[in-house]
Protein backbone atom coordinates (compact mmCIF):
# COMPACT_ATOMS: atom_id res chain seq x y z
CA UNK A 1 0.00 0.00 0.00
CA UNK A 2 1.65 2.85 -1.13
CA UNK A 3 -0.16 5.60 0.73
CA UNK A 4 -0.54 4.45 4.00
CA UNK A 5 -2.27 6.93 6.85
CA UNK A 6 -3.14 6.11 10.32
CA UNK A 7 -6.80 5.67 10.75
CA UNK A 8 -7.89 5.05 14.39
CA UNK A 9 -11.13 2.90 13.43
CA UNK A 10 -8.99 0.85 11.87
CA UNK A 11 -8.57 -2.65 12.80
CA UNK A 12 -5.18 -3.23 11.08
CA UNK A 13 -1.74 -4.77 12.52
CA UNK A 14 0.04 -1.36 11.87
CA UNK A 15 -2.31 1.16 13.17
CA UNK A 16 -3.57 -1.45 16.50
CA UNK A 17 0.55 -1.49 17.33
CA UNK A 18 0.65 2.59 17.02
CA UNK A 19 -2.22 2.57 19.69
CA UNK A 20 -0.14 -0.10 22.15
CA UNK A 21 2.75 2.18 22.45
CA UNK A 22 1.74 4.92 25.19
CA UNK A 23 0.06 1.53 27.20
CA UNK A 24 3.57 -0.43 26.91
CA UNK A 25 5.82 2.44 27.87
CA UNK A 26 4.02 2.83 30.87
CA UNK A 27 3.55 -0.89 31.91
CA UNK A 28 7.41 -0.81 30.81
CA UNK A 29 8.17 2.05 33.02
CA UNK A 30 5.53 0.38 36.10
CA UNK A 31 7.64 -2.92 35.68
CA UNK A 32 11.38 -0.76 36.04
CA UNK A 33 10.25 0.99 38.90
CA UNK A 34 8.58 -2.07 40.64
CA UNK A 35 12.24 -3.68 40.75
CA UNK A 36 13.76 -0.30 42.13
CA UNK A 37 11.55 -0.14 45.05
CA UNK A 38 12.19 -4.55 45.78
CA UNK A 39 16.06 -3.72 45.17
CA UNK A 40 16.30 -6.23 42.36
CA UNK A 41 17.69 -3.50 39.79
CA UNK A 42 18.76 0.27 40.18
CA UNK A 43 16.27 2.07 37.04
CA UNK A 44 19.81 3.78 35.72
CA UNK A 45 20.68 0.61 35.34
CA UNK A 46 17.78 -0.80 33.82
CA UNK A 47 16.58 2.15 31.45
CA UNK A 48 17.77 0.33 28.51
CA UNK A 49 14.61 -1.91 28.42
CA UNK A 50 12.09 1.11 28.26
CA UNK A 51 13.99 1.99 24.91
CA UNK A 52 14.11 -1.83 23.65
CA UNK A 53 10.60 -1.68 24.20
CA UNK A 54 9.82 1.90 22.21
CA UNK A 55 11.87 0.22 19.40
CA UNK A 56 9.73 -3.22 19.07
CA UNK A 57 6.76 -1.46 19.17
CA UNK A 58 7.92 1.05 16.56
CA UNK A 59 9.39 -1.96 14.26
CA UNK A 60 5.96 -3.47 14.47
CA UNK A 61 4.06 -0.16 13.65
CA UNK A 62 5.95 0.14 10.78
CA UNK A 63 6.26 -3.27 9.36
CA UNK A 64 3.33 -4.91 10.41
CA UNK A 65 0.38 -5.73 7.72
CA UNK A 66 -1.78 -3.67 6.05
CA UNK A 67 -4.40 -6.21 5.56
CA UNK A 68 -8.13 -4.53 6.11
CA UNK A 69 -6.30 -1.61 6.44
CA UNK A 70 -9.27 1.37 6.42
CA UNK A 71 -8.06 4.69 5.16
CA UNK A 72 -8.94 7.65 6.55
CA UNK A 73 -11.54 9.40 4.67
CA UNK A 74 -13.37 13.20 5.70
CA UNK A 75 -16.23 12.18 7.19
CA UNK A 76 -18.53 8.50 7.64
CA UNK A 77 -19.13 7.07 3.99
CA UNK A 78 -22.62 8.33 3.19
CA UNK A 79 -25.64 5.71 3.59
CA UNK A 80 -27.45 4.44 0.75
CA UNK A 81 -30.13 6.28 -0.58
CA UNK A 82 -33.63 4.97 -0.07
CA UNK A 83 -35.40 2.80 -3.00
CA UNK A 84 -38.02 5.48 -4.72
CA UNK A 85 -41.54 4.83 -3.69
CA UNK A 86 -44.22 4.05 -5.81
CA UNK A 87 -46.93 6.23 -6.66
CA UNK A 88 -50.35 5.78 -4.83
CA UNK A 89 -53.02 4.68 -6.62
CA UNK A 90 -56.18 6.74 -7.13
CA UNK A 91 -58.25 3.90 -6.46
CA UNK A 92 -59.15 2.90 -2.22
CA UNK A 93 -59.57 -0.55 -1.74
CA UNK A 94 -62.83 -1.86 -0.69
CA UNK A 95 -63.61 -1.55 3.09
CA UNK A 96 -63.85 -4.85 5.15
CA UNK A 97 -66.41 -6.77 5.01
CA UNK A 98 -68.50 -7.22 7.95
CA UNK A 99 -67.65 -10.78 9.97
CA UNK A 100 -71.28 -12.30 10.69
CA UNK A 101 -70.99 -15.48 13.34
CA UNK A 102 -72.84 -17.82 11.18
CA UNK A 103 -70.07 -17.54 8.57
CA UNK A 104 -66.46 -19.03 9.27
CA UNK A 105 -63.84 -17.21 7.77
CA UNK A 106 -61.61 -20.32 7.76
CA UNK A 107 -64.34 -22.28 5.64
CA UNK A 108 -64.61 -21.31 1.90
CA UNK A 109 -68.46 -20.32 1.57
CA UNK A 110 -70.84 -22.27 0.30
CA UNK A 111 -73.66 -20.82 -1.91
CA UNK A 112 -76.62 -22.88 -0.83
Amino acid sequence: MNNYHRNRACGCVRCRAHELMGAAVLITLGVLFLLENYYVVSFDRSFPVLLLVIGAVMMVSRTGSTEGHIQPGWGAPAAPAPPPQQAMSAQTPPPPQPWREDQNPDEPKVNS
